[in-house]
């Protein structure tokens, strides 16, 4: 984020002041430390040669007292070393118990250049002390010993610090005047664009309007400012103008890409999607959240997406491939094509979901094969039976009378077909009325066993009609429920070998009444189960019973007209049960 420029004026000053002032202190506590330290030992310099000098006359004979009184008086350590390093006298210490000094740094330093400082921790006192030695010379100037006095830095640290303390303290003062000054400065700068930018901000927060104008407070510099305004009224016109028309045309594009039934994606060079429409998660099932700036790799099931977007961006060509989705059996059209215009390498991909048209295709091309199996049967069975009339049956009355009812069975079978085929057609195009009134499934199902039961004694079979005479009503048209139990009622009868059980029943279920029909016949392999209500449709076993084909998918349509739903559980050698629910009245 910018900063503003009153902070861009006095910031640097601030800053510079600051390091100003810190090299000056710095420098300043660095020098009075210096000049303090060397104060110090020049008076223990000096110290050290009266004392050196009052020593040489008397030849290191000295007492102890005079050493503690010296040491008192003076405020220092004084220690008296031999040639030898040994310790004669310390004021402070016992020199029985002291080692030997010759190899401290400054009575080394002493032996070599006539004076020795020294700023060391004291492994005698366990403080950290200044130190000077001195060679002590008697009077034909021959050294016989040396002096050392001593200060401990405790006292040169306090008021170090009581040093730093003021300079610190003066020049923090020096900077808060500086730095309010600047700041003064820097404010009486800026007050007058400050003022400008407070008055837009409070007439932008109301809304621009076509006939706007800003009206703002007077400040100083008022040519310079009139100018502004005027250049700033007219830009922000201009830019209304533009967003207006951004706005429209993103709206019109947003609106579009949401009521698309085609999935539209915007990837750029690096497969990130930039842009995706809701169809997209919508026809391939993605879960509910956002895919905008996720991989494709990541987004999309499948890698021919992917190599169809790799294809396209690297070959700057338009590409088209159909997509198979396993298990859902999804067949998606994927189109790509290069978007340069937009972002170097960005690809437009456009996905079509073709799943409901191959399945019109496949069911056409079923039907074709179906009905063409259908009819190549009994129009066989006719050719045939002419073809033998013709050859001279005719002049054999029994023989011509045996295939004309044959070709008058044939006959009727197709008819039988095509009026089922009629009556679906007229079913599934909504042109067959229902006369929906409160009906009873008892009655129903009673009606039905009156039509066929007959059919299922002929066959052996027992039939049993599990249903309360009291049950709720359905509202559906009678005669059509009917016509669906009959259907599953007869397909029942003509699977089931002799001796087995078909039973009819109802139950009310949630609200609504679920009928069934079940049986103890040869069942329905579980791989057939999902297409046996689809027209022409028959298992294998089916086909050798007869029949068209037609009745479950009569029966299904008529269910789903009434607002139902039909389903079909069968094992195999065990028998099957068709489910249907239909509302309550």
């Amino acid at each position: 984020m910018g900063r503003s420029l009153r902070t861009r004026i006095a910031y640097p000053i601030v800053f510079l002041l600051i390091l100003i002032t810190s090299v000056a202190g710095i420098a300043i506590t660095i020098y009075f430390n210096h000049l303090y330290l060397d104060s110090i030992y020049k008076n223990l310099l000096s110290n050290a040669r009266l004392l050196a000098a009052l020593l040489g006359e008397t030849h290191l004979q000295i007492g102890s007292q005079d050493i503690h009184a010296w040491s008192n008086i003076l405020g220092e350590r004084i220690t008296i070393i031999d040639l030898s390093g040994t310790v004669i006298q310390d004021s402070h210490k016992d020199p029985l118990q002291m080692e030997n000094h010759i190899t401290r740094p400054e009575v080394q330093q002493a032996i070599a250049e006539g004076i020795g400082y020294a700023q060391r921790y004291s492994q005698t006192l366990g403080i950290e002390m200044v130190y000077v030695a001195v060679p002590i010379k008697n009077k034909q100037q021959q050294t016989i010993g040396y002096l050392r006095v001593a200060l401990p830095l405790q006292q040169l640290r306090i008021e170090q610090r009581n040093l730093l303390g003021t300079i610190i303290g003066s020049l923090f003062l020096i900077l808060v005047i500086i730095t309010g000054l600047v700041i003064n400065v820097a404010r009486r700068a800026t007050r007058p664009l400050e003022e400008i930018t407070n008055s837009i901000s409070k007439l932008s927060s109301a809304g621009f309007t076509s006939d706007w104008k800003p009206k703002l407070a007077p400040v100083e510099h008022s040519i310079e400012i009139d100018r502004l305004i005027d250049a700033f009224d007219y830009l922000t016109e201009q830019i209304q103008n533009q967003i207006r028309a951004l706005e429209q045309e993103r709206n019109k594009l947003s609106s579009v890409l949401q009521e698309m039934t085609d999935g539209v994606l915007i990837i750029d060079n690096e497969g990130v999607i930039q842009l995706a429409n809701p169809a997209v998660s919508r026809m391939l099932s993605l879960p509910d959240q956002d895919i905008i700036g996720k991989n494709i790799s990541q987004v999309l099931p499948h890698t021919q997406f992917h190599e169809s977007w790799q294809r396209t961006r690297d070959s700057k060509e338009t590409q088209t491939s159909l997509i198979e989705i396993q298990p859902k059996k999804l067949y998606i059209q994927c189109m790509t094509a290069p978007l340069e215009t937009i972002a170097k390498g960005a690809v437009l991909m456009l996905l079509q979901n073709l799943t409901r048209q191959r399945y019109l295709e496949t069911v056409r091309r079923d039907f074709i094969s179906n009905i063409s199996h259908e009819l190549r049967t009994p129009l066989a069975s006719l050719k045939a039976l002419t073809e033998t009339l013709q050859e001279g049956a005719l002049d054999d009355p029994p023989a011509a009378h045996k295939f004309l009812m044959q070709i008058e069975n044939e006959v009727d079978s197709l008819s039988h077909m095509v009026s089922e085929l009629l009556e679906l057609s007229r079913i599934e195009s909504g042109q067959v009325p229902l006369r929906l009134r409160p009906a009873s499934p008892y009655e129903i199902l009673q009606k039905t066993l009156e039509r066929l039961g007959i059919q299922a004694e002929r066959a052996g079979l027992k039939v049993v009609v599990d249903c309360d005479p009291n049950i709720p009503q359905v509202l559906a048209d009678p005669s059509r429920l009917e016509q669906v139990v009959g259907n599953l009622f007869h397909n029942a009868i003509k699977f089931t070998p002799a001796g087995g059980q078909i039973i009819l029943s109802a139950k009310p279920q949630n609200g609504n009444i679920l009928f069934c029909v079940s049986d103890s016949g040869i069942g329905i392999p579980a791989e057939e189960l999902p297409r046996i209500f689809e027209r022409f449709y028959k298992t294998d076993r089916a086909r050798a019973g007869g029949g068209t084909g037609l009745g479950l998918a009569i029966a299904k349509h008529v269910v789903e007209a009434h607002g139902g739903t039909i389903w079909a559980e069968s094992i195999e050698a065990q028998g099957s049960k068709f489910f249907f629910v239909i509302p309550r009245a």
